[in-house]
């Protein structure tokens, strides 16, 4: 019986390795070792995936620190000269907005000795005509020329868009909208033109483009065309949604604006109440309010409620005024 089953087990012994060496069953076994491979070499793909997606993201986020940081650098550095440049006036000199602002100084502290004010009243008028009013000037004039270009900034871009996907290269589109699009967005990109032309990169004409022209739109578009120029991806997509976000913003902006109308005509009331009750009074009676203007107390007074009319002033202009 010994003899029997160890002949058995040799006997299956050496048909078990006749039929692996026979080859028999190497197509389940290739099937089986294709398949191993093939999810080896899918987990790496997906790893080296994620590790090229992870290199890209720090790239870009230590990108936006540098743009971030450049950015707080030139807020803190504002100059007459820049001041000059984004309200649009690039062709007057410092030294003639000195000039001016002195002879208005001068003007007006001459008007108000004349006038027989005293020294506490014509040092202050004559210290905000030279150094308040001008600088008020060139922010009004800042304001609405910023507004005026968020206005069809979004319109620019779109130019931009349909010439990229048209296959012309991102200098010959940003020359079309130079020559296209109205100012202040044409002198703004022709700008950016002529300094790609010598020899200036693009991460720095978006630089400068900022400085004459700071708004978040010209910081969004020139963060978008720095990181294209430097990570890749397709510009056109990402130009086309700095677009859409810049109409969002532009329909959110007006939706703030008659949301808070009536806080504001109400602020407009209010502020020119005083005025208009002192000037009705010194109509009709001229002799009850004429103390303010002749006497040493009334002046005081009268500095005393311009101050505290400036402060109400701008209390209600902080309240109704909302950042988006």
């Amino acid at each position: 019986m010994a003899i029997a089953i160890a002949a058995f087990l040799m006997v299956l012994a050496l048909g078990g390795g006749a039929y692996v060496f026979a080859g028999a069953g190497r197509e389940r076994q290739q099937k089986r070792l294709a398949a191993v491979t093939k999810q080896s070499a899918q987990l790496r793909g997906m790893k080296g995936g994620d590790d090229t997606n992870a290199i890209k993201r720090k790239n870009v986020q230590q990108l936006l620190k540098q743009i971030e940081s450049k950015a707080s650098e030139q807020k803190q550095r504002v100059t007459i000269r820049r001041r000059l440049d984004q309200a649009g006036w690039a062709d007057v000199s410092t030294t003639m907005f000195w000039i001016v602002s002195g002879g208005l100084g001068v003007v007006v502290g001459l008007g108000c000795f004349i006038a027989g004010q005293q020294w506490f009243v014509f040092i202050p008028a004559a210290f905000a005509a030279a150094f308040g009013l001008p600088r008020w000037v060139i922010a009004f004039k800042k304001g609405r020329r910023e507004k005026k270009f968020t206005g069809e900034f979004a319109n620019a871009i779109d130019v931009v868009v349909r010439s990229v996907r048209s296959g012309l290269p991102t200098n010959e589109a940003l020359r079309i909208v130079a020559k296209e699009s109205p100012d202040p967005v044409g002198s703004e990109f022709n700008k950016l033109v002529e300094g790609l032309k010598v020899g200036v990169t693009l991460e720095q004409g978006c630089k400068r483009m900022y400085e004459s022209m700071p708004t978040p739109e010209v910081s969004f578009f020139g963060i978008v065309m720095t990181i294209q120029q430097k990570s890749g991806g397709n510009l056109s997509e990402a130009l086309s949604n700095l677009a859409g976000v810049l109409r969002d913003r532009k329909r959110l902006a007006g939706k703030i604006k008659a949301m808070s109308s009536e806080a504001k005509a109400s602020a407009m009331i209010i502020g020119s109440l005083p005025v208009v009750v002192m000037g009705i009074v010194y109509v009709t009676t001229p002799s009850y309010i004429s103390l303010l203007f002749t006497t040493k107390m009334g002046n005081l007074l009268l500095a005393i409620c311009a101050f505290w009319m400036s402060v109400g002033i701008f209390v209600m202009r902080k309240m109704i005024n909302f950042k988006h």
